[in-house]
């Protein structure tokens, strides 16, 4: 049983690397509405009046700005300073869990010397997992790359994920305990404007008629989200049916000789206006114009594990096109909320478009819309992240109140042990703390 003073004392420490608005907001605004007080390590990008204007969050500005265009040297300084803000803070800290959402600007650093400091601290320390292995996702995985991961994933006192095939492989391929791992909803985006904008009306934004099929792609360009045989499909359908549209939004991450290839092959297709481009970042506020022109999402991934594109696209209402990789199956119900096709598979991607614009969904647009918003908030609602999460964070005030009770008792020690072990903390943690 958790005591009554730590069921409602619990502050933490949430560590963002300064981006992810859609994630911090959701859960931060969950976290406080589960009686927690928050101190939210961000940057210039998370510095909203939500976060300052609330009394149990305590924003910390330590990244600042993350303008991309800022010569090398700055790039450098301003790194360089928010590491040394970040070490101060967390030798001062107060909260006695760190939760991490994502890693800083070092990899490699943040998940070694980052969580060895953490834990020299006697911080808790709760690890959010996207991606168990992104460079595996983009085909370029190291050595160094996997056995950085697993010193992280071991040093974390608990891990979060989104999927049990995510959960499987922390377990399989980096040796993390099932019982120190717990599956968590993705939350739906419930960040970004929602208006009373219509859809005929983002679509004469566009200058685009109401009879016009809109397909969209959203979020970085990047090879692994396979935009290319989305265009390939897209080209394909153009010989058949010229009222096709594709908006293809995001910035260009890091590739920027597969954009160019690509643009080429769509040049005509730009020219005449059967594909509308905006390669650079979509500000939060013009998010919605974007995903309430479109008549479907499209995501065309290769391989993934889990994308808040998906559940920004079902924030507004819109059915999704995606390849069956993933936890894509598990997310999109076949005929109500989208439709899967089979991943790298340009001829099954156009037949499968084709299939979503003669069914009943793209049929019945209007009336769904709301049905797949519903049907999404519920299954993804922040809520119930927020109360796993809070639980987590409650076994984890109990263990360090029963370790600190037991240190002037060896029976109460090992009971304490016996009670780490059948929560699925690491005994190294344990170990470690008792050298302190």
């Amino acid at each position: 049983m958790i005591p009554s003073n730590v069921q409602h004392s619990i502050s933490i420490s949430l560590l963002t690397g300064g981006s992810d608005r859609p994630y911090v907001f959701g859960l931060a605004t969950s976290l406080i509405l589960q009686g927690l007080t928050l101190d939210l390590i961000g940057s210039d990008e998370l510095d909203l009046l939500e976060f300052r204007r609330e009394s149990k969050i305590t924003f910390l500005n330590l990244r600042g700005s993350s303008d991309p265009n800022a010569s090398p040297l700055a790039k450098t300084a301003r790194i360089l300073r928010y590491y040394a803000k970040l070490f101060l803070y967390a030798a001062t800290a107060k909260p006695p869990i760190f939760h991490i959402l994502w890693n800083n600007r070092f990899e490699i650093f943040d998940r070694t010397i980052l969580m060895f400091y953490y834990r020299f601290l006697r911080k808790k320390v709760v690890l959010t997992v996207h991606n168990v292995n992104a460079r595996r996702r983009d085909r370029s995985d190291t050595f160094l790359n996997r056995v950085t991961l697993r010193i992280q994933y071991h040093s974390a006192n608990h891990v979060f994920v989104h999927t049990e095939r995510m959960k499987t492989e922390l377990v399989k391929e980096f040796g993390v305990r099932a019982a120190h791992i717990t599956v968590i909803p993705f939350g739906i985006n419930n960040s970004l404007p929602n208006t009373t904008l219509t859809p005929c009306e983002a679509k004469q934004k566009f200058g685009l008629s109401n009879k016009k099929k809109a397909i969209l792609f959203f979020g970085r360009i990047t090879p692994y989200k396979g935009l290319d045989y989305l265009i390939a499909a897209f080209r394909d359908l153009l010989k058949r049916h010229n009222e096709y549209c594709l908006i293809i939004a995001g910035r260009v991450d890091r590739c920027e000789a597969y954009w160019k290839a690509l643009h080429t092959q769509i040049d005509a297709e730009v020219r005449n206006g059967n594909v509308l481009i905006k390669d650079s970042f979509v500000p939060d506020d013009e998010a919605e114009v974007y995903f309430k022109a479109a008549d479907v999402l499209v995501l065309p991934y290769r391989d993934i594990y889990q994308s808040g594109v998906l559940f920004t696209g079902q924030h507004f209402g819109i059915p999704i096109i995606a390849a069956d990789v993933g936890s894509f199956g598990e997310d999109i119900v076949e005929g109500r909320t989208g439709f899967l096709f089979r991943p790298g598979d340009a001829n099954n991607l156009a037949t499968t478009i084709e299939r979503y614009f003669q069914s009943d969904l793209y049929g019945e647009l209007s009336k769904r819309r709301e049905d797949i918003h519903a049907h999404a908030a519920k299954l993804h609602s922040w809520d119930t992240v927020a109360r796993m999460t809070k639980d987590v964070y409650s076994n984890l005030m109990q263990q360090a109140s029963q370790t600190e009770i037991g240190t002037s008792s060896p029976d109460t020690l090992v009971a304490t042990r016996a009670n780490e072990r059948e929560c699925g903390f690491d005994e190294i943690a344990i170990t470690n703390r008792n050298h302190h």
